[in-house]
């Protein structure tokens, strides 16, 4: 029911077809670019089977086996503690924020198991094939990520206007299933087990049917499919230079559909805009709590970085140091307040489980985005200009430098030159590196564009409680309610 690292890793060797930097990759879990991040994903795995991480990481199903609390569908407010717990102890395991390891994106397949009335106007076998996916999941335990966004082409034109494969789409039916075409960008893909795959395109007008609207499970290791990778940021540069850069970066990689045939038992909707209209617009009902604690985590580090650096000099007894220190925790408690109570005021949702009180956990995610890169300035603030200017560790090495930089790096007892070395290392990974530039903007995008997260909080926010409120202290006529509505 629950995998091992092995057993994961066993799994992507498949002679999945993905290339980096113009090259074939004959093996991801071996690839310095690749490796650090696929044993993450491992011990991950392992951690569900040790002593010490098992109650918190996983849960024993009707027939007594053990399966992960991540994938575990949400019906009450302790499964949504429970998650959180697990989100945590795998951070504080690893040491570091990862965000595409599964349980951030498992979510966007409860948000269709909720939408299977709409699937049963269609077809009642895609409802049958999302609540076997949901399943599945639960007993078999893969990695599984998301596939969202196409290459879009000119988006003044419709994709039938131009290049018809610049949104994935459906070229023709076969006995066996559909066969696809197109590309999506993916995270992690290259070293998952498969893809909730589904369009981007929120708006189909008053289009009934489209083969663009498809949704389905994709295998990685099905034929016909290419890999094609960004650059890593693993190995660039010394670990001691780079620790974060060289752990945590989870590699994107453009999915080519090359012919790809999708079984009919994998396809969740097609032809059908009203299930894809209704995906786009809960697509992060449940993803987005683990998306927004991600966030959490990530300001601790910048909070403990900061505070570590005006520590060492005796800067934080400075009030205007104090105040951004307290600027960075204001952001950080928002952020668990919100998710705190999304859960306290939890929500029954349509296909009967639990969902995190919507408005407050899409307003958490606006907090959490919004703000970031306004911290992250505030962080660079605190830890000063050493994070840009040291010189690397292997000047400390250095027989002949190595004694300079000990005498001006050394602040006193307990701060040594080589641990100080390493926090401004820490500092300008996590805050100026390209790795901090691109988790900027990763953070940004990831859930879809600002003005989307916006979109959110309008569509789940209660502005009839204020109306109300307002139309009987003003004394208004309450028609206006109607009107307003």
């Amino acid at each position: 029911m629950i995998r091992t690292g092995q057993d994961y890793i066993d799994s992507i060797r498949d002679g999945r077809r993905v290339w980096m930097n113009g090259e074939r990759v004959a093996d991801v879990t071996r690839h310095p670019m690749f490796k650090p991040i696929v044993d993450i994903r491992a011990r991950i795995y392992d951690m569900q089977h040790e002593a010490a991480f098992r109650d918190r990481m996983t849960w024993l199903d009707e027939n007594g086996e053990p399966s992960s609390i991540a994938l575990k569908l949400p019906r009450t407010q302790a499964d949504w503690q429970a998650k959180r717990l697990a989100t945590d102890t795998v951070l504080d395991e690893v040491g570091g924020v990862v965000t595409r390891v599964g349980d951030e994106t498992i979510g966007e397949m409860w948000s269709l198991f909720d939408g299977q009335e709409i699937l049963n106007e269609v077809d009642p076998t895609f409802s049958r094939n999302i609540r076997h996916h949901v399943d599945k999941a639960i007993r078999a335990d893969p990695f599984h990520v998301s596939a969202n966004t196409d290459p879009k082409g000119d988006r003044s034109k419709r994709p039938q206007d131009q290049d018809p494969d610049m949104l994935l789409h459906v070229v023709r039916e076969t006995d066996a299933g559909i066969v696809v075409r197109g590309a999506k960008y993916e995270t992690a893909a290259a070293y998952a087990n498969q893809a909730f795959t589904k369009p981007t395109i929120a708006n189909w007008g008053d289009a009934a049917l489209s083969d663009y609207a498809v949704g389905f499970v994709c295998d990685f290791s099905s034929p016909n499919l290419k890999f094609i990778c960004r650059t890593g940021f693993a190995g660039r540069a010394p670990a001691e230079d780079y620790p974060l850069s060289n752990r945590y970066d989870e590699v994107e990689a453009l999915v080519i559909f090359d012919d790809v045939l999708i079984p009919w038992e994998n396809v969740l909707f097609y032809r059908h805009t009203k299930a894809a209209t209704f995906i786009r617009a809960t697509l992060h009902r449940y993803s987005a709590f683990a998306f927004v604690q991600r966030n959490l985590k990530l300001a601790d580090m910048m909070i403990g970085t900061a505070l570590f650096n005006v520590r060492q000099t005796g800067l934080d007894r400075q009030q205007a140091v104090q105040e951004k220190l307290a600027r960075l925790a204001c952001y950080r408690e928002g952020i668990n307040a919100h998710l705190t109570a999304a859960i306290a005021t939890a929500e029954p949702s349509p296909g009967g489980l639990l969902m995190p009180n919507q408005s407050l956990l899409f307003s958490g995610r606006v907090l959490a985005c919004s703000q970031l890169h306004e911290m992250m300035h505030l962080a660079r603030e605190l830890c000063g200009g050493q994070i840009c200017v040291t010189p690397d560790a292997a000047a400390f090495a250095d027989p002949e430098t190595g004694p300079w930089l000990e005498k001006f790096y050394t602040i006193n007892d307990a701060w040594a030159a080589t641990d100080r070395r390493r926090l401004l290392a820490y500092g300008r990974d996590l805050l100026n590196s390209d790795y901090a530039g691109h988790r900027l903007t990763f953070q940004l995008f990831a859930q879809s564009p600002p003005f989307a997260h916006l979109a959110a909080v309008y569509r789940n926010f209660d502005w009839d409680s204020p109306l109300s409120f307002v139309q009987r202290s003003a004394g208004l006529d309450p028609r206006v309610l109607d009107r307003a509505s």
